[in-house]
């Protein structure tokens, strides 16, 4: 078992926990007694998820506004959590963006670096000492099936989870034996706001619906994941098949197929 028991002193932390599977982890973690310090950038949000678990669950839940992206807020962030007991680690925030790279603002497609690779990588070295520490500990990492090969017309998106779904894999074999333990979610299309926010809501039409799942779907194979030390989670048979299909599918075919695809969306 790899997911500690939650303590009194002990916090789980998850990022991007005002919307999707962030608010299902934190709604999850709770309901198994954790108490929370909930991180996003939207204050009314976490303040209103925070004052619904505490009451629900009678669990402790911090509010940490925080622009993740922001290198400056994202160190003091870092520098807290390595001063506190953390037991549970959800680096989960994340947005994309999608059409040709050369058309994309390069700010956006900077802080998206920031704040699908920095910070995930920044929070994990964050915690992970004191984890080792006290031999417990849990990361999750959310990744996506995107990591898996590459994505034309989503190529910083792709790149990043790319990043996600190879760290946090090596993270789990190099942990082996330490009580340790991370854990990868690399889901395929799942119901949030994430498509808003890229401002491609047309992707909600390419899917068929029998292939979504939901954000607490994802959330709960998540958590049990973590529980039993999983390497991945890979949530809905859908998000299965194009894990198989990235594995295996010559690079260049997918390539074709996704530059299609995704060149449909903008």
């Amino acid at each position: 078992m790899s997911l500690p028991a939650p303590t009194p002193s002990g916090r789980a932390v998850v990022t991007g926990a005002s919307s999707g599977i962030g608010t299902a982890l934190a709604e999850g973690l709770a309901a198994r007694g954790h108490s929370l310090i909930l991180v996003a950038r939207r204050q009314d949000r976490l303040r209103e998820l925070a004052e619904r678990l505490a009451e629900r669950y009678r669990v402790q839940a911090e509010v940490r506004p925080c622009d993740l992206a922001d290198r400056q807020e994202r160190a003091k962030l870092a520098a807290d959590l390595a001063s506190r007991d953390i037991a549970v680690l959800c680096n989960n925030a994340g947005f994309a963006t999608y059409g040709p790279l050369s058309t994309l603002a390069p700010e956006r497609e900077r802080l998206q670096v920031e704040l699908d690779v920095a910070a995930v990588h920044e929070l994990t070295l964050a915690v992970l000492p004191g984890m080792l520490e006290r031999r417990a500990g849990a990361i999750l990492i959310t990744g996506s099936t995107a990591g898996n090969q590459p994505g034309p017309n989503n190529t910083t998106y792709a790149a990043s989870k790319a990043f996600a779904n190879t760290f946090a894999e090596s993270l789990h074999a190099e942990l082996a034996g330490t009580g340790v333990a991370c854990t990868l979610l690399a889901p395929g299309p799942v119901r949030t706001e994430f498509t808003q926010v890229a401002g491609v809501p047309a992707v909600d039409r390419l899917v068929p619906g029998p292939l979504w799942v939901s954000a607490e779907q994802a959330a709960r194979q998540a958590i049990a994941g973590m529980a039993r030390g999983k390497r991945r989670v890979v949530p809905g048979p859908f998000a299965k098949a194009q894990t198989v299909g990235g594995q295996y599918t010559p690079r260049w075919i997918t390539g074709r197929l996704l530059r299609a695809a995704y060149g449909r969306l903008t």
